[in-house]
């Protein structure tokens, strides 16, 4: 039980229950990562063991993104009326259960559906966990413990990533995803012991009129278009970079294997501490300036990701890395800020642009890095950059 003297306030810095609460979205946020995006370093072993191309392998990903980013939509709105810790539970339960799943399939297709039934699943957790922040926490706490939450999602997408490479050299990709779902459940026993229950959450009827009239109001705000089109194309970037680079990686003239390849996703370490470090930068500096840094951290790494050194290649990723989650820390957080109520549905809008730009830049990028290289796919992904950028300047 919370002590009565915050029970009607915000969650605070400093507060056993801000303490209890940042644990527990950080736990969240590691297991929705880390099961969405495990089969990313996989994808050139998936690519051999069911004989599909490159771009195709990328479906594994992609699709889960698609359904998460299509269905986050209803989920935000029936989250208006449903509430917010019992939805996120249940869809992080059911996500757990689909990802074990996967481990007995056979078929390429029936991997996919499963995959895409699991994006469906998690569609009930990311809006809800940053409309949980904007109600729960005091506005001067909001940038900090956002930072944290997305300081989780950084976490789970390392360790999802490193894990499943080394256990796929272990006892091969069923291994590697079976191991991230059963973390997936750990992560979610502490959530549902940690989360304190929503306090500031007022329920609305379910009205099919009032959800649209909610969502065209949240479009018609010019600041949220913009945060939605960085969502966009900030993430459709990250994706299609860390997509393929196990590809340019486990190719001559470097020839890495899965475990190695893994290993780099450590620099997911930076994302970890930029995204409470750019919380923290708001106040002072502005979330404009801030999240113009942030792409320009991205522009950067694109550029030493081009180079032929893997030393190069490395520090590139980090620098990338480190713009990325600044960049997404601070948008995120200025959704919930911006939105005038609703805000499950905002950020609904702002994770559905997200994932979209995962799935389509993220697919599409296959075909340029399969028909024109990896020096082309840099150039597309640096003109990516310099729009949003461009774009961040008008906030």
């Amino acid at each position: 039980m919370l002590p009565d003297s915050l029970v009607h306030d915000h969650l605070k810095r400093g507060t056993a229950a801000y303490r209890r609460a940042t644990l527990a979205l950080f736990c969240a946020g590691f297991a929705t990562f880390a099961m969405l995006y495990c089969v990313q370093p996989l994808l050139p072993l998936l690519a051999s063991q069911f004989s599909v191309s490159a771009a195709a392998s990328s479906l594994a990903l992609s699709l889960t993104t698609l359904t998460l980013a299509l269905s986050l939509l209803i989920s935000g709105s029936l989250a208006e009326s449903w509430g917010r810790k019992p939805v996120m539970a249940l869809a992080l339960a059911l996500a757990c259960l689909l990802g074990l799943a996967c481990v007995v399939v056979e078929s390429w297709t029936l991997l996919l559906v499963l995959r895409a039934l699991l994006g469906l699943a998690l569609s009930g957790l990311p809006a809800l966990a940053m409309a949980y922040v904007g109600e729960e926490f005091d506005p001067e706490s909001l940038p900090a413990a956002m930072g944290l939450y997305i300081g989780g999602t950084a976490l789970g997408g390392l360790l999802g990533r490193l894990l499943s490479g080394l256990l796929s050299d272990i006892g091969g990709w069923p291994l590697a995803l079976g191991g991230i779902a059963g973390l997936g459940l750990l992560a979610l026993g502490s959530f549902i012991w940690l989360l304190p229950a929503s306090r500031h959450f007022k329920p609305q009827p379910l009205s099919l009129r009032a959800l649209l009239d909610n969502f065209a109001r949240h479009l018609g705000n010019p600041i949220l278009r913009n945060l939605f089109l960085q969502a966009f194309l900030l993430m459709g970037g990250f994706v299609a970079l860390f997509n393929y680079i196990g590809f340019r990686l486990a190719g001559a003239p470097l020839g890495l294997s899965s475990t190695v390849i893994g290993l780099l996703f450590i620099v997911y370490l930076a994302g970890i501490f930029s995204a409470g470090w750019a919380g923290r930068l708001v106040p002072r500096l502005g979330a404009k300036t801030v999240l113009q840094c942030g792409v320009g951290l991205m522009l950067l790494g694109v550029g030493l990701c081009a180079t032929p050194w893997l030393a190069a290649i490395i520090l590139g990723l980090a620098l990338f890395t480190l713009g990325f989650f600044a960049a997404h820390a601070v948008a995120s957080g200025q959704v919930g800020v911006h939105a005038k109520g609703a805000k499950a549905q905002a950020s609904a809008l702002y994770l559905c642009a997200y994932y979209l730009g995962s799935s389509v830049v993220g697919y599409a990028a296959g075909y340029v890095w399969e028909h024109a290289g990896w020096l082309p796919l840099m150039a597309v992904l640096a003109a990516l950059f310099v729009l949003a950028a461009w774009r961040a300047g008008r906030l």
